[in-house]
């Protein structure tokens, strides 16, 4: 599912060999020359005047200089262009002959003209760093790879350099899925600061015994991905989610939360709706199993926190009768993360002292089946999950058991989303502004005074609501 549009799509271009015409021999070119260089480019200069810098780089070879007047003639053949005078009318026309002849071209402070922009680098080669707003905020990168440089040994270039020699012999040496795992115990190990130390020998010899040891142990993690939010991971959910082979994930599960589980990790939907199964929990339990025995990091990405309504429970009873190793990484779940997006605190001093959390999906015999005498209190919030097709049985069940028909409440679709909504109103009126609204999306029912606090303390202002 698309989630957002690139200006640009991301990649790494080998140059080594490859002619680059780069027009103009000013400060700017200068640096743009750096990096062609770097990458090992035939670079190929049209300017009228050449700075110290670039006049250097021509009198040592590292570039050529074809003479000061430019002819669209002169990009056939080219890898790249790049126009970087500060003639802005002769840098379009640099990239209209580019564009004309298929050829990729940067004009420096032209994103119009432009079919590639240059990113802010940081630079642990071979490990590279790429960072870009598509143009919009370049300051903004800059201000990103200055953070990643402080916080990125320089030492992390030599780390890749030592799994790069390392790659084809633990290709040759170690087989499918284990190789991954051998990769990924490294770098768990003491063999990253030996590396960094200079100590390679100590690595090597680390590395080594990892190689022979390639017994396959699949893994399950389950993880909760809480209310919707990316940014309300933890980060031990995130790592887990960089590191999986495979993802069961549910309908709950946000496309911005998918996006960053590891890309090239299988995608399972086992998603449930109402009355609606795509896959049966004994099912999904087994394939648990399996994919773990068969050496995989299985990750199971549940909405919200996997062991309230999440049947984490039941999955990890199959996982321990099965001897299944297994993580489980809480996540928050809808009603902290809902109730907060939506203003409304679950528990206050002169409102609430408790809260209860009930699920409002109705048995197999369509019954819902409460406590009812417990949950039609003052005193208390009662957050209902699932509870968007039962709504009016539920405020009319509340009704019956003693809360008065003006008693707050609140539905709130989409929680921690951009596209959240939030109704407001009472057991009596609520389901017919359900109805109205049209809500149809996962929504959350919270049930007591705190409502009121939504609009006396109007601190979230900034998500959508209708009240």
């Amino acid at each position: 599912m698309q989630t957002s549009i690139w200006p640009y799509y991301p990649a790494f271009l080998r140059l080594t060999g490859q002619r680059v015409l780069l027009v103009g021999g000013g400060e700017v070119a200068a640096r743009k020359l750096r990096l062609l260089c770097r990458a090992q480019a035939q670079v190929q200069i049209v300017a009228v005047r050449l700075n110290a810098e670039v006049d250097a780089a021509v009198a040592a070879g590292d570039a050529a200089h074809l003479g000061p007047v430019f002819d669209p003639a002169m990009v056939t053949g080219c890898r790249l262009v790049v126009a970087a005078t500060d003639d802005r009318e002769l840098n379009r026309r640099v990239a209209q002959a580019a564009d004309a002849a298929g050829v990729p071209v940067n004009a420096v402070d032209d994103i119009a003209s432009s079919s590639f922009i240059t990113p802010s680098i940081v630079d642990r080669a071979p490990l590279l760093i790429a960072i870009s707003t598509g143009g919009a905020a370049p300051v903004l990168a800059r201000r990103l790879r200055e953070r990643i440089e402080a916080m990125l040994p320089s030492g992390y270039g030599r780390l890749a350099g030592f799994m790069q020699r390392w790659r084809e012999r633990v290709a040759q040496t170690v087989g499918t899925p284990a190789r991954r795992g051998v990769w990924e115990r490294l770098l768990d190990s003491p063999a990253v600061e030996q590396v960094l130390s200079g100590d390679e020998v100590g690595a090597e010899a680390l590395l080594q015994r990892l190689m022979q040891d390639q017994a396959v142990a699949g893994e399950v993690y389950l993880v909760g991905a809480g209310p919707g939010d990316p940014d309300l991971l933890t980060f031990k959910a995130l790592r887990l989610m960089q590191q999986c082979d495979v993802v069961l994930h549910d309908r709950l599960v946000s496309p911005q939360i998918m996006e960053l589980v590891r890309r090239d990790a299988q995608r399972l939907f086992v998603g449930k709706a109402r009355s609606n199964h795509a896959v049966p929990q004994d099912e999904i339990n087994a394939e648990l199993v399996r994919l773990a025995r068969s050496g995989l990091k299985v990750l199971r990405l549940k909405g919200g926190d996997p062991f309230i309504f999440g049947r984490g429970g039941e999955e990890i009873e199959t996982l321990m009768a099965e001897g299944i190793p297994f993580q489980v990484v809480p996540g928050i779940t809808a009603a902290s993360g809902c109730s907060t997006y939506s203003g409304i605190p679950l528990t206050h001093r002169d409102y609430a002292q408790s809260v209860v959390f009930v699920t409002g999906h109705a048995r197999a015999d369509g019954e819902l089946r409460l406590n009812w005498d417990q949950l039609a209190r003052p005193g208390q919030t009662v957050v209902v999950y699932m509870g968007l097709n039962s709504l009016p049985t539920l405020c009319a069940r509340l009704i019956q058991y003693g809360l008065p028909d003006d008693w707050p409440a609140a539905m709130i679709e989409r929680g921690t989303s951009p596209e959240q909504r939030v109704i407001v109103g009472t057991l009596s009126d609520l389901p017919g502004q359900i109805a109205a609204a049209g809500l149809t999306q996962a929504s959350l029912l919270i049930v007591g005074e705190v409502v009121r606090l939504r609009e006396k303390l109007a601190w979230r202002g900034d998500l959508s609501t209708i009240d």
